[in-house]
């Protein structure tokens, strides 16, 4: 954890001490933890093209009967001089490179069809020829990280981005699909892409006039452009997708959207300056828009990019705000997928984390009734995430919004029953949250009654059982709440009881407890 992560925490243990951007910096480090399954929730990383797949280009063109020859000789044909020959060499090539199940690509790739096809590339005389090269060499692109750098140290990448200008539109289209599965494969092949000017040709083929299939695989790479961190990619050549990506999301169909909301998410996860020209492109309450659609693959990553923007400025999360992301992210708390719900939480946690006018505008969409259900029924990680929204408010808000989550919205029964989670940081969560409670009801001559509402909500008990948990931090916090907060009324009880000596004679009972007048109830 940095060190402005733990002055955070420590800062949180007293209400409102804490400013919005250590608590911003203190989300940030379950961000990072939500984000690993992030490579699992893209399907179409990398693509292999079989003879079955309905989006190949050119399917209808390729209906021969397998030619069965064997590898000696497909390369033999591919290095005849005769271009019927080369011809059939090639298509053989790509034939057997297209089985769905275990395409032999090493063995191609000893036999040295690599630097061929990418010869076969160039041949602007014979557009087939070329295809069938792109074709073969996408599929191999599609394997391994060895096997796609094969096809990078070859030399194939300026090729394909100048195949982007041919004619030939299915060509095109070939090349494009060679280029995501290359890029795909990591930082280091992406940056490949991006250098040799593979934007400056994808941007002129995207129109009203662009195949519904073509317009797919294009933003496909630019998703996957715009993907995978250390390094992020140059954000001087990434920055000129946005305006396409933005008008992109008003489209229709479902898996331009949800690759394009994927590209958005990639560059929102990253720092101010990027989430700002993501707001600037005006793609917010097109992505807010889209968190109403019953389509999951489409949710997911709309709702990640708009979780990622909240956790920039205060201007930024007002954006989302004043788009209507309320209201949505309320409904979205209440989906039947747990991985939305738990990603909806998470937003909300980070509008929690901002000022008070923030998180009134979430206490005035209803959302913490919705949050209090996640605590008590939700998937775990989703409470888990809910208690993050809690707490956050507990350290920002002000003290009637944090009056108003026990009084009002019921949340404290589900919340102390956090602390018999089996997960630490949960715990520590919640612990946190207490501790501010209390120092506020301390403020307000409420702690008294705390106490008592803790203690029988069954919070006590699980308080004394966590200062035997395994875990340091979490038996320290635990003694600390109950030491500060608990013993106290012991200490009295037993004062109360001790003679007291009054004109020179010990006395019983001389003092009479004060109850406070009015105030919060707590």
């Amino acid at each position: 954890m940095s060190k402005a992560d733990s002055n955070s925490r420590q800062g949180s243990y007293k209400a409102n001490t804490i400013n919005t951007q250590d608590s911003r910096m203190r989300r940030h480090e379950v961000t990072i933890e939500l984000r690993k399954s992030k490579k699992e929730d893209q399907m179409f990383k990398r693509r292999n093209i079989n003879d079955e797949d309905l989006t190949s280009p050119l399917k209808e063109l390729n209906g021969q009967s397998p030619v069965q020859l064997s590898v000696d000789e497909i390369v033999a044909a591919m290095n005849s001089e005769d271009q019927e020959r080369q011809f059939l060499g090639m298509q053989s090539a790509r034939k057997m490179l297209s089985r769905e199940r275990n395409p032999p690509i090493d063995l191609m790739i000893g036999h040295g069809i690599v630097p061929i096809c990418i010869r076969f590339l160039q041949n602007t005389n014979n557009s087939m020829l070329q295809f069938e090269a792109a074709w073969a060499l996408t599929n191999i692109a599609s394997g391994t990280s060895d096997q796609t750098r094969c096809v990078i140290e070859h030399n194939a990448v300026p090729h394909f981005v100048a195949l982007l200008q041919s004619k030939s539109t299915n060509l095109a289209e070939q090349a494009v699909w060679a280029l995501g599965n290359i890029a795909g494969d990591g930082a280091a092949a992406r940056d490949i892409v991006i250098h040799h000017n593979v934007i400056d040709g994808i941007l002129p083929l995207i129109n009203n006039e662009t195949p519904l299939s073509f317009l797919r695989n294009i933003v496909w790479l630019m998703s996957n452009l715009c993907r995978n961190k250390n390094p992020s990619p140059p954000f001087e050549q990434v920055k000129r997708l946005l305006p396409v990506l933005s008008q992109l999301l008003l489209s229709q169909d479902i898996q331009v959207l949800a690759d394009a909301c994927w590209a958005l998410s990639y560059v929102t996860d990253d720092d101010n300056s990027k989430i700002q020209a993501v707001v600037d492109s005006d793609a917010v309450p097109r992505l807010v828009k889209l968190l109403q659609m019953d389509e999951p693959s489409i949710i997911v990553p709309a709702l990640r990019s708009v979780g990622n923007i909240v956790t920039g400025t205060d201007q930024q999360t007002d954006v989302v705000i004043a788009s209507g992301g309320l209201p949505r992210l309320g409904l979205l708390l209440q989906h039947n997928k747990s991985n939305i719900v738990k990603e909806a939480a998470w937003t909300v946690s980070n509008i929690t984390a901002g000022n008070q006018k923030q998180i009134q505008a979430v206490i005035q969409a209803g959302i913490f009734q919705q949050l209090r259900t996640v605590l008590e029924k939700g998937d775990f990680k989703a409470q888990k995430e809910a208690a993050w929204a809690v707490t956050n408010t507990t350290t920002s808000g002000t003290p009637e919004q944090i009056v108003d989550l026990i009084e009002k919205y019921k949340i404290l029964k589900p919340f102390i029953d956090l602390l018999d989670a089996k997960d630490p940081r949960t715990i520590k969560v919640v612990q946190t949250g207490l501790s501010n409670l209390f120092a506020l009801a301390e403020k307000l001559g409420g702690t008294e009654n705390l106490c008592l509402m803790v203690e029988e909500m069954g919070g006590l008990d699980k308080l004394e059982t966590l200062q035997q948990h395994e875990n340091e931090e979490v038996y320290k916090k635990a003694y600390a709440i109950i030491d500060t907060y608990f013993s106290n009324a012991d200490d009295e009880a037993e004062q109360e009881l001790a003679p007291q000596e009054v004109n020179g004679a010990l006395e019983f009972n001389a003092t009479q407890p004060k109850a406070p007048e009015g105030g919060y109830t707590f």
